[in-house]
């Protein structure tokens, strides 16, 4: 399994909405409005990096409302 933590950037007033929106997505195992240069964080898993992308593009980056995603996979070192 892949693991990643997925910082996203939205429209302003909208990251309550898109918090939601992520949550409701399969392999999105939490979610959390935040404060800072993000205003989401949502840690996803998937079997592997091909599908990790496909998760985020074809799901998470349709939502409305996002300006910027930024995806940092977890590594075990």
């Amino acid at each position: 399994m892949v693991h990643a933590y997925i910082l996203i950037q939205t429209a302003v007033g909208r990251a309550v909405d898109v918090a939601g929106a992520i949550a409701a997505i399969e392999g999105v195992d939490r979610v959390d409005a935040v404060t800072g240069p993000y205003d989401v964080v949502a840690q996803v898993q998937a079997r592997s990096v091909d599908d990790l992308g496909k998760l985020l593009l074809s799901q998470i980056q349709q939502i409305p409302h996002i300006t910027r995603t930024l995806t940092c996979p977890i590594i075990h070192l």
